[in-house]
């Protein structure tokens, strides 16, 4: 199977995946394993109560965007190696599972590149890819020779990628120390607001920080802001996605935050679904959004360089350093690669 017969097969996939979004599984041509991924839509929840049919058909629908012709062939064509190869690797994948399908850019950049595909699932989201795999194996029955997956310890591979959180990173460097490997650890998000931003801006900052429950690396967990800063305009530009107070889990963590803040004088911010709490960390708290007074670029520009590895993206109004425009954090490119690694680079160089 060439680089081309690959882009085909992945090109169609997001084609069948759009025709599961619009409702047309029964539509005739469509592989009869996409009836089932259909299905498994309106179900998963009973098995993670986090994946949301909202949130799972956003994932899925971000992955349709990618996967056009056109994305496909600019992507692989940074690449000239992927179109003469010399012959595949055995690359296990060990995933994560904080929001739906957040390992399929690994999936795709392995078998995408022509190697083999042995994954290992996260048990918080160990059904939808298997099942995105089977449609394409439909689609491209040579694929059916390079995707495995497993419950139980690697065997017989030439690299691992890993992806866990900062206590599991150290457990992965030390249990894949002999492999080449890709390890990456907790990262977070932020935003920068000056101030002038719009309705529009504010509105899409909500979808930055809210999508997903705000689980993702690429959800924005805390913004930095002027001094004199009006929160108002920022409650009111995403009161839309109140709505999200009404999934018990997010509410227990929203109640439990906002009684800790209370209990021990915390000063806080209370949107009335979600919390603003001054603090200089990161990784805030489920339902809680950090924020940080700076209006000097310079000093932040030195805060984000110390802690580069804790960042996943920038969001602002395309104002260095930002580099992600409001709305757009969990809508990656194929080539916005996780921590910045180049993940196709790694794999071409394992030749």
């Amino acid at each position: 199977m060439n680089l081309p017969d690959r882009i085909a097969a992945f090109s169609e996939l997001g084609r069948v995946i759009n025709h599961i979004l619009d409702g047309n599984v029964n539509h005739k041509g469509l592989p009869s394993s996409a009836i089932a991924l259909g299905q498994m839509i309106e179900t998963i929840r009973d098995h993670n109560p986090w994946f949301t049919y909202d949130n799972i058909t956003s994932a899925l629908s971000a992955i349709a965007r990618s996967l056009t012709g056109k994305n496909l062939v600019n992507w692989t064509g940074r690449y000239p190696q992927l179109k003469n190869r010399p012959g595949s690797k055995r690359i296990g994948i060990t995933m994560a599972g904080n929001i739906p399908l957040v390992g399929f850019h690994d999936f795709i950049c392995v078998l995408v590149s022509g190697n083999f595909f042995v994954g290992k699932l996260s048990s918080k989201d160990n059904k939808l890819l298997p099942q995105l795999a089977a449609i394409l194996c439909e689609l491209q029955p040579d694929f059916k020779n390079s995707i495995e997956f497993t419950e139980g310890n690697f065997k017989d591979v030439d690299a691992i990628i890993a992806t866990g959180s900062d206590n599991t990173s150290r457990y992965f460097e030390y249990y894949f120390g002999r492999y080449r490997r890709i390890i990456r650890k907790n990262r977070n998000s932020i935003a920068i607001l000056d101030g002038t931003e719009s309705l529009e801006n504010l509105a899409g900052l909500g979808s930055d920080i809210f999508s997903y429950f705000g689980l993702g690396c690429r959800n924005v967990s805390k913004i930095y802001i002027p001094d004199n800063y009006d929160f108002e305009m920022l409650f009111n530009a995403v009161k839309s996605y109140h709505s999200i107070i009404d999934h018990p889990q997010y509410y227990n963590n929203y109640i439990y935050n906002r009684s800790v803040f209370l209990v021990n004088r915390n000063a806080f911010h209370d949107g009335g679904f979600f919390l603003l709490a001054e603090n200089t960390g990161f990784d805030s708290p489920i339902g809680v959004v950090y924020y940080q007074y700076c209006s000097d670029p310079v000093l932040l520009k030195e805060e984000f360089l110390v802690n580069s590895e804790r960042i996943q993206c920038i969001v602002g109004n395309n104002c260095p350093p930002a580099n992600t425009p409001f709305g757009r954090s969990q809508e990656p490119e194929l080539w916005d690669y996780a921590d910045d690694i180049d993940t196709i680079a790694f794999l071409l160089s394992l030749e």
